[in-house]
């Protein structure tokens, strides 16, 4: 299985920034899957998970900010994040809803005060 997700950067305080994951090798649409983030000196943490069928949930933090959506068709996961906050500030993966495969190099995400 292969992960690639793309999308972070630098944005302010109150900014918003949307994240991709495109997956390979595995059917998509059976899998169940999840954004994590792992903050400087901090254990990797999930955010935000969907299942196959499409229903979410997220992490307290992050609930009422950032959306999972997924298509099936692209075999791509996304996470839109809005009112970030400089706590949002980590490297973010995809992975199964589990996590299951090895994990893919992630996406830098910083945001300023």
């Amino acid at each position: 299985v292969q992960l690639q997700a793309f999308g972070g950067g630098l944005v302010q305080s109150g900014g918003s920034l949307r994240l991709s994951c495109q997956t390979s090798g595995v059917i998509f649409s059976m899998n169940g899957m999840g954004w994590y983030r792992e903050a400087p000196g901090g254990r990797r943490d999930w955010v935000a998970k969907i299942r196959s069928g499409g229903g979410t949930e997220y992490e307290n933090f992050v609930k009422g900010r950032f959306t999972i959506s997924r298509d099936n068709a692209k075999s791509t996961v996304y996470l839109q994040m809005n009112s970030l906050k400089p706590e949002d500030t980590a490297v973010y993966y995809c992975n199964n809803y589990l996590p299951l495969w090895e994990w893919g190099p992630g996406t830098q995400v910083t945001v300023s005060s």
